[in-house]
């Protein structure tokens, strides 16, 4: 199945007192990859996870090495572990090459927004996130 890969600026401001980047950067990185792959979905309307609305339910991140500030970006390959009827499972890892710095998990669920609830993944939502499915990463 297919990867997504998202290579995340690392700027100045990410970094901690030590010098390395803040274990917070780490969940923006991962918003920033999330979002720059979800957008792939439908990408002249803007895309219905997105738009009809959708909720973050766990992060979960294991750091696995330090990563200091450069001006080369770090890559984020993403793909989805697990697909259910009203959530999406997407696992990552934050790597040059093969010095991985962080595995990782996201569980989202489509939320509807006016009614103030969760909703079920749409047909196009499941058909998009399906072409990424694959078995759990290293580190779950």
């Amino acid at each position: 199945m297919a990867r997504h890969s998202y290579a995340c600026p690392i700027r100045w401001a990410d970094m901690d007192v030590y010098g390395v980047v803040n274990n917070v950067s780490f969940l923006r990185y991962l918003e920033e990859a999330r979002v720059d792959f979800v957008f792939r979905m439908a990408p002249t309307e803007g895309d219905a996870f997105f738009r009809d609305g959708s909720v973050v339910v766990r992060h979960e991140i294991r750091y696995r090495r330090q990563l200091v500030h450069r001006h080369a970006p770090v890559e984020i390959e993403m793909w989805v572990s697990e697909l259910q009827s009203a959530t999406v499972t997407i696992d990552y890892e934050v790597k040059d090459g093969d010095t991985v710095y962080a595995t990782a998990s996201t569980v989202m669920a489509p939320f509807d927004y006016g009614r103030g609830r969760p909703r079920r993944l749409t047909d196009a939502e499941t058909g998009f996130f399906e072409k990424y499915l694959e078995e759990a990463g290293p580190g779950r």
